[in-house]
Protein backbone atom coordinates (compact mmCIF):
# COMPACT_ATOMS: atom_id res chain seq x y z
CA UNK A 1 0.00 0.00 0.00
CA UNK A 2 1.30 3.41 -0.93
CA UNK A 3 0.91 6.17 1.58
CA UNK A 4 -0.23 9.57 0.32
CA UNK A 5 1.52 12.76 1.38
CA UNK A 6 -0.90 15.29 2.82
CA UNK A 7 0.15 18.89 3.31
CA UNK A 8 -2.27 21.45 4.66
CA UNK A 9 -2.49 24.53 6.80
CA UNK A 10 -3.91 23.45 10.16
CA UNK A 11 -5.06 26.21 12.48
CA UNK A 12 -2.61 28.62 10.89
CA UNK A 13 0.43 26.31 10.79
CA UNK A 14 1.71 24.24 7.90
CA UNK A 15 1.63 20.51 8.58
CA UNK A 16 2.59 17.50 6.51
CA UNK A 17 2.31 13.77 7.08
CA UNK A 18 1.55 10.58 5.18
CA UNK A 19 -1.96 9.14 5.11
CA UNK A 20 -2.84 5.51 4.53
CA UNK A 21 -5.06 4.78 1.52
CA UNK A 22 -8.65 5.53 2.48
CA UNK A 23 -7.68 7.10 5.81
CA UNK A 24 -10.24 9.62 6.98
CA UNK A 25 -9.33 13.13 8.00
CA UNK A 26 -10.34 12.54 11.63
CA UNK A 27 -7.80 9.75 12.06
CA UNK A 28 -5.19 11.68 10.11
CA UNK A 29 -5.57 14.76 12.34
CA UNK A 30 -5.56 12.77 15.56
CA UNK A 31 -2.98 10.06 14.80
CA UNK A 32 -0.66 11.59 12.24
CA UNK A 33 -0.67 15.27 13.14
CA UNK A 34 -1.53 15.14 16.85
CA UNK A 35 -4.57 17.44 16.85
CA UNK A 36 -6.84 15.71 19.35
CA UNK A 37 -9.51 18.42 19.35
CA UNK A 38 -11.78 16.83 16.71
CA UNK A 39 -13.55 13.97 18.47
CA UNK A 40 -14.65 10.57 17.28
CA UNK A 41 -18.37 10.16 17.73
CA UNK A 42 -20.41 7.86 15.56
CA UNK A 43 -17.99 7.29 12.69
CA UNK A 44 -20.96 7.47 10.29
CA UNK A 45 -21.44 11.21 9.80
CA UNK A 46 -24.61 11.51 11.83
CA UNK A 47 -23.53 13.07 15.14
CA UNK A 48 -21.40 16.05 14.00
CA UNK A 49 -18.83 15.81 16.78
CA UNK A 50 -15.93 15.39 14.31
CA UNK A 51 -16.83 18.54 12.35
CA UNK A 52 -13.94 20.65 11.09
CA UNK A 53 -13.75 23.65 8.77
CA UNK A 54 -12.01 23.14 5.42
CA UNK A 55 -11.54 26.25 3.31
CA UNK A 56 -14.42 27.90 5.15
CA UNK A 57 -16.88 25.03 4.81
CA UNK A 58 -18.06 22.62 7.50
CA UNK A 59 -16.97 19.04 6.87
CA UNK A 60 -17.44 15.82 8.78
CA UNK A 61 -13.89 14.62 9.21
CA UNK A 62 -14.96 11.00 9.71
CA UNK A 63 -16.37 10.99 6.16
CA UNK A 64 -13.65 13.05 4.51
CA UNK A 65 -10.61 11.37 3.00
CA UNK A 66 -7.43 12.86 4.45
CA UNK A 67 -5.90 13.34 1.03
CA UNK A 68 -8.71 15.71 0.00
CA UNK A 69 -7.48 18.19 2.62
CA UNK A 70 -4.08 18.48 0.95
CA UNK A 71 -3.45 22.09 -0.01
CA UNK A 72 -6.40 23.28 2.07
CA UNK A 73 -6.88 25.46 5.14
CA UNK A 74 -8.17 23.20 7.92
CA UNK A 75 -9.49 24.56 11.21
CA UNK A 76 -10.38 22.62 14.34
CA UNK A 77 -11.39 23.68 17.82
CA UNK A 78 -7.69 23.53 18.64
CA UNK A 79 -7.30 26.74 16.67
CA UNK A 80 -10.14 28.77 18.18
CA UNK A 81 -8.18 30.33 21.03
CA UNK A 82 -5.79 33.16 20.38
CA UNK A 83 -2.53 33.32 22.28
CA UNK A 84 -3.85 30.97 24.94
CA UNK A 85 -7.01 33.05 25.46
CA UNK A 86 -10.36 31.38 24.88
CA UNK A 87 -12.51 32.73 22.06
CA UNK A 88 -15.84 34.39 22.87
CA UNK A 89 -17.60 31.20 21.80
CA UNK A 90 -15.48 29.01 24.04
CA UNK A 91 -15.92 31.39 26.97
CA UNK A 92 -19.71 31.51 26.63
CA UNK A 93 -19.92 27.73 26.21
CA UNK A 94 -17.98 27.34 29.45
CA UNK A 95 -19.76 30.09 31.41
CA UNK A 96 -23.21 29.03 30.19
CA UNK A 97 -22.73 25.30 30.88
CA UNK A 98 -23.18 24.59 27.17
CA UNK A 99 -20.44 21.94 27.29
CA UNK A 100 -21.71 19.44 29.81
CA UNK A 101 -20.32 16.07 28.76
CA UNK A 102 -18.27 17.53 25.89
CA UNK A 103 -19.37 15.00 23.27
CA UNK A 104 -20.95 17.54 20.93
CA UNK A 105 -18.80 20.55 21.84
CA UNK A 106 -16.21 20.42 19.02
CA UNK A 107 -18.86 20.14 16.31
CA UNK A 108 -21.06 22.78 17.89
CA UNK A 109 -18.15 25.20 18.16
CA UNK A 110 -17.17 24.64 14.53
CA UNK A 111 -20.75 25.09 13.30
CA UNK A 112 -21.11 28.25 15.39
CA UNK A 113 -17.79 29.60 14.12
CA UNK A 114 -18.88 29.33 10.48
CA UNK A 115 -22.27 30.80 11.32
CA UNK A 116 -20.80 33.83 13.07
CA UNK A 117 -18.24 34.40 10.32
CA UNK A 118 -21.05 34.53 7.77
CA UNK A 119 -23.70 36.16 9.92
CA UNK A 120 -22.46 38.21 12.89
CA UNK A 121 -26.03 38.93 14.02
CA UNK A 122 -27.84 35.59 13.83
CA UNK A 123 -31.39 35.05 14.98
CA UNK A 124 -32.28 32.17 17.24
CA UNK A 125 -33.62 30.33 14.18
CA UNK A 126 -30.31 30.90 12.37
CA UNK A 127 -28.44 29.33 15.28
CA UNK A 128 -30.83 26.39 15.43
CA UNK A 129 -30.32 25.75 11.71
CA UNK A 130 -26.54 26.12 11.97
CA UNK A 131 -26.21 23.50 14.71
CA UNK A 132 -28.87 21.15 13.34
CA UNK A 133 -26.23 18.69 12.10
CA UNK A 134 -24.91 18.13 15.62
CA UNK A 135 -26.42 15.81 18.20
CA UNK A 136 -26.32 16.86 21.84
CA UNK A 137 -27.00 14.18 24.39
CA UNK A 138 -27.33 16.18 27.57
CA UNK A 139 -27.92 19.95 27.34
CA UNK A 140 -31.28 20.05 25.59
CA UNK A 141 -29.64 22.55 23.17
CA UNK A 142 -30.86 25.64 25.05
CA UNK A 143 -27.54 26.44 26.79
CA UNK A 144 -25.73 25.96 23.46
CA UNK A 145 -28.05 28.30 21.58
CA UNK A 146 -27.84 30.88 24.37
CA UNK A 147 -24.03 30.67 24.42
CA UNK A 148 -23.81 31.22 20.65
CA UNK A 149 -26.17 34.21 20.78
CA UNK A 150 -24.23 35.74 23.70
CA UNK A 151 -20.93 35.22 21.89
CA UNK A 152 -22.36 36.85 18.77
CA UNK A 153 -23.48 39.85 20.82
CA UNK A 154 -20.08 40.15 22.51
CA UNK A 155 -18.24 39.85 19.20
CA UNK A 156 -20.42 42.55 17.60
CA UNK A 157 -19.87 44.90 20.53
CA UNK A 158 -16.10 44.38 20.50
CA UNK A 159 -15.91 45.10 16.75
CA UNK A 160 -17.63 48.48 16.96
Amino acid sequence: MNKTPVQCRLNGSDVAAFADPGENLLDFLRRRVGDLSPKYGCGQGTCGTCTVIIDGELRLSCLTFAETASGCEVRTTGGLNRGGKLSALQTHFMDGFAAQCGFCTPGMLMAATVLLERNPAPSRKDVEEAISGNICRCTGYEPIIDAILKAADEMRRSNR
